[in-house]
C-alpha cells in the first residue's frame, strides 16, 4: 500500500491556491478541469516532491477538489489537519503572518504550530530535525480562534 494524497474540498479556488501555493510553498503540479462533473482538481506537492510527484503519481499530494456549483462546506476541523515539516518554523511562521495568515497556535515551543486555510482546513507546521530554541515574539503569542 502506498499513501497517494489527501483530498479537501475549496470554496474559492483562487484564494486556495494563494493560500497553498503563495503562502504556505506548495506547487501545483497537475490539474484537470471536468466539465461534465462541473469540477476542477488540482494536486499540489511540497517543494521536496515536486520532481517525484510530477514523475510519480504515487508521491504524497495534496488534492484540491472545486466543484464548479456552489455547495457549503462546514466542519473543516472536522477533517484533522495536514502536517508539512519545515526548515525553520520561525521563518515560515513570519512569512506567513506577512502574507495576511493568522497564526492560530504560534510556535512557542520551536516545534509545532497550526494555521488555517480560506476553508478552516487546519495546517500543522512541523521544525524538522527537532525544535528550535523558543524565543520572541513566538513565546509570548496567544492562541487565536481554533486550530
Amino acid at each position: 500500500m502506498n499513501y497517494l494524497h489527501t483530498m479537501v474540498r475549496v470554496t474559492d479556488i483562487d484564494a486556495s491556491l494563494d493560500f497553498y501555493c503563495n503562502k504556505l510553498g506548495l506547487r501545483e503540479v497537475r490539474r484537470v478541469e471536468n466539465e461534465k462533473g462541473r469540477y476542477t482538481l488540482v494536486f499540489l506537492a511540497a517543494p521536496g516532491d515536486v520532481a517525484r510527484a510530477e514523475s510519480d503519481a504515487k508521491s504524497p499530494m495534496l488534492e484540491l477538489t472545486y466543484n464548479w456549483d456552489p455547495e457549503d462546506y462546514s466542519g473543516g476541523r472536522n477533517f484533522g489537519h495536514l502536517a508539512y515539516n519545515v526548515d525553520d518554523i520561525y521563518a515560515t511562521c513570519q512569512r506567513l503572518m506577512d502574507g495576511g495568515v493568522t497564526i492560530n497556535r504560534p510556535p512557542r515551543d520551536g516545534h509545532m504550530a497550526f494555521v488555517k486555510s480560506p476553508d478552516g482546513i487546519s495546517i500543522e507546521i512541523l521544525q524538522a530535525g527537532g525544535s528550535k530554541e523558543p524565543a520572541e515574539p513566538w513565546i509570548s503569542m496567544e492562541n487565536t480562534g481554533s486550530w
